[in-house]
């Protein structure tokens, strides 16, 4: 139906590939850890976003100039790594607090920016947008004729099932964490290892490779 062959194994496929620990799933634990629940579901929700953003890029046929053209590919892979180490010291060097609030950030102008920097960091992966191009194709009918419509249809599962495994990791994490950053000692600690983190994602995001 609409030009979607082996739906269960992408189904399945998919989940796998989702539950697989990678960059998206890292930041995800570091904000929910460090920052509390709200910050970990607007994080997730901006992942959901820029994976979104590939999704559309993918089937309008732009994703390919990434895939074909290697300065192109280095250009997005150094944006997203510098975007990444930029966290990651941003967070090392925040000023110790005196008090902890569990929630906060709690305003929405520091959860747009969560929200945003989460979208940035997904949509500045250019592996992200090689996977689309790899991966859903295996799946579409290559005699059905309007084949946009079923990368999309794909692309938009592969995205529903994503969100809502990005939106629970969040969510329990948050929680799981909970106690320990009621000590704003402690949260300190969870601020650093967290900066150390995404500067490591960023150093693997610059030495990836097509």
């Amino acid at each position: 139906m609409f030009g979607i062959i082996n739906f269960e194994t992408f189904l399945i496929a998919g989940i796998l590939l989702i539950l697989t620990p990678g960059t998206d799933t890292m930041y995800i634990l570091g904000r929910s850890i460090s920052q509390g629940k709200k910050a970990g579901l607007m994080s997730a929700l901006g992942i959901s976003t820029g994976v979104l953003v590939h999704c559309l890029f993918a089937t309008l046929g732009l994703s390919i100039i990434l895939a074909k053209s290697a300065l192109a590919f280095e250009v997005v892979k150094y944006l997203g790594a510098t975007y990444l180490i930029f966290l990651g010291i941003k967070s090392i060097v925040a000023k110790p607090q005196d008090s902890f609030e569990l929630d906060h950030p709690s305003n929405n102008k520091s959860l747009k920016k969560i929200y945003m920097s989460g979208v940035l960091t997904n949509v500045l992966n250019p592996k992200v947008a090689l996977f689309f191009l790899a991966f859903i194709p295996q799946f579409v009918d290559p005699g059905y004729s309007q084949s946009a419509l079923t990368f999309s249809l794909l692309g938009f599962t592969f995205l529903i099932m994503g969100t809502v495994w990005c939106l629970l990791l969040a969510f329990f994490a948050s929680i799981l964490s909970g106690r320990m950053r009621a000590n704003y000692k402690f949260k300190t600690w969870l601020d650093r290892v967290t900066g150390m983190m995404f500067i490591g994602l960023g150093i693997k995001l610059a030495m990836a490779k097509k």
